[in-house]
């Protein structure tokens, strides 16, 4: 692999999760109305309640496109299993999108298959690589998503799904960093059928 195609390769990495947030971020700028204890980000992306719907599931669409094609592109070749996984939630970000609140309970499922693929990554890091702070996370993103769904704490869903992508980031970030100083090695962790380290 070349160093440019690499190169290319890893801003699709950071674009991923960086591309969305930002997307977010200006839509509840934007948003007078947007609260983060008694909203729910998708909330955003509401076609005929939310002025700001465009800016919020095109920063989603772009986001999923994105990492999937980061994840078959790059991932995939080093780590079946990792890339696999995050082509899946990528193509799920894309998905709630596409099916915005307005689809109601088809839009609370694609939501749900979200984050528990977010999940199901930290799980397989925190195996693959004996990783406590990998576990930690997992525990936090349940414990915020029990709390909200059975104690109404907080009212809204913002709150859980944030807690729940800042968990994921730092490992996915990590994923990144590995797969650029081992691939070009073709280094693999049997265990995990991906460059060790990862």
């Amino acid at each position: 692999m070349s160093i440019s195609r690499e190169s290319t390769y890893i801003a699709l990495g950071i674009m991923g999760f960086v591309l969305p947030l930002a997307f977010v971020a200006v839509a509840a700028a934007y948003s007078q109305w947007f609260n983060l204890v008694d909203n729910a980000l998708s909330d955003l992306g509401h076609a005929t309640k939310s002025e700001v719907a465009p800016i919020f599931n095109l920063g989603l669409s772009l986001g999923g496109f994105i990492v999937g094609v980061y994840a078959i592109c790059y991932v995939l070749p080093a780590s079946r299993l990792f890339g696999c996984i995050l082509a899946f939630s990528g193509y799920s970000l894309v998905l709630v999108a596409a099916f915005d609140e307005v689809y109601g309970i088809l839009h609370f499922t694609v939501s749900v298959i979200f984050f528990l693929s977010l999940t199901a990554f930290m799980v397989t890091y925190a195996v693959c690589n004996k990783s406590l702070w990998a576990a930690l996370g997992v525990v936090a993103g349940v414990v915020s998503w029990v709390l909200h769904f059975n104690y109404g704490i907080p009212r809204g869903a913002a709150i859980p799904e944030l807690v729940s992508i800042a968990a994921f980031i730092p490992f996915y970030v990590k994923l990144l960093h590995s797969l650029r100083l081992k691939v070009l090695n073709n280094r693999k962790d049997p265990s995990c059928g991906g460059p060790a380290g990862i």
